[in-house]
């Protein structure tokens, strides 16, 4: 297997294609026989459809994240390194406007990868994130704390190998969806599910994407989601979908990292990096305004607050709150 140096990615990036002479007549006659040897490969299996969660009874919502602070997975930079030897399989945008049937919709903005390619992700995402998650957890514990007893069905999106299910799953008799597009991740998030105490009946995994759900409307208590924003490929959409999802009063608890304050030195930085970024870790962006976007979704009440993750660099700021349907 050959590999790509993270230069020669980003030489490639910036760097237009070459042009090559224009064959004459008989130079491309002699290029048909090779032409013929590449045929176009054959199209991939359509992803199996999953049923949709049955709907529960509804229950009242959290009280609001009481923080007076002023400061705050998905795919960091520190993940992209230890994952730019992998050759890069982008996500297809969503130009062409979604399908009604989330599993051709999740195949169609996020194509199943290889067995090896999503294995080797989700053992870097296992391992490379864990200085993170130490920076993290006392945002992470503040914030899960707003999911009472009453919250019994909780969808977290991008779920990926488990790291918040630590956080809310002991309370209550709850039932857990994990949503990522890697399945590969399953392994390790109902690993995750058992040690921190959730009945293996009571968790279930979806192969989709954030921007087509494939649960019912108004069945969820709580949607979670935590450095998943910067990744999909419309994150309008996906607002709209954790709307739809969620009951009357319904919770969404979010952690995301965000565009640093524009005209700022670390906000050049970000832009810099982030086509780089981009690339080797799966579409994820570092410029975006993630907080806006929430408190714009139409919620009918947004509790955002901002922080700064000191040693995270280009990544440090970051927006956690909670947000109500």
């Amino acid at each position: 297997m050959g590999t790509v140096s993270g230069g020669h990615v980003f030489s490639g990036l910036v760097a237009g294609p070459t042009q090559s002479p224009t064959p004459n007549a008989a130079q491309r006659r002699s290029l048909l026989p090779r032409l013929g040897r590449h045929a176009a490969p054959a199209p991939r299996p359509a992803w199996r459809a999953i049923s949709r969660a049955p709907p529960v009874t509804p229950s009242a919502g959290a009280e609001a994240l009481p923080c007076p602070c002023r400061l705050c997975e998905r795919r960091l930079l520190l993940l992209g390194a230890s994952t730019a030897l992998l050759p890069v399989l982008p996500s297809t945008s969503l130009a062409s406007g979604l399908s009604s049937d989330p599993a051709a919709t999740a195949e169609r903005i996020h194509p199943q990868r290889p067995d090896w390619y999503e294995d080797i992700y989700a053992q870097a995402m296992e391992k490379g994130m864990r200085s993170y998650e130490a920076e993290v957890a006392a945002y992470k514990e503040k914030l899960f704390t707003q999911l009472t007893e009453n919250v019994e069905k909780v969808l977290e999106l991008g779920i990926g190998t488990g790291p918040n299910l630590k956080y809310y799953v002991g309370a209550g008799d709850r039932y857990v969806i994990g949503v990522d597009p890697n399945k590969q991740m399953e392994k390790y998030a109902r690993a995750s599910a058992v040690a921190a105490g959730l009945q293996s009946t009571n968790f279930s995994f979806i192969r989709g994407v954030g921007e087509a759900l494939d649960v019912r409307d108004n069945t969820m208590d709580a949607v979670i989601g935590t450095l998943v924003l910067c990744s999909v490929s419309d994150v309008a959409e996906t607002l709209r979908e954790v709307r739809r999802v969620l009951k009357p009063g319904g919770l969404y608890l979010f952690i995301e990292h965000v565009a640093a304050q524009d005209g700022s030195l670390l906000r050049f930085m970000q832009g810099l990096v982030d086509p780089l970024q981009q690339f080797v870790a799966d579409g994820c962006h570092l410029t975006r305004e993630t907080g806006k976007q929430i408190s714009e979704a139409g919620f009918s009440r947004v509790n955002l607050q901002a922080a700064f993750l000191s040693s995270l660099s280009i990544f440090g700021p970051h927006v956690y709150g909670i947000a109500y349907k």
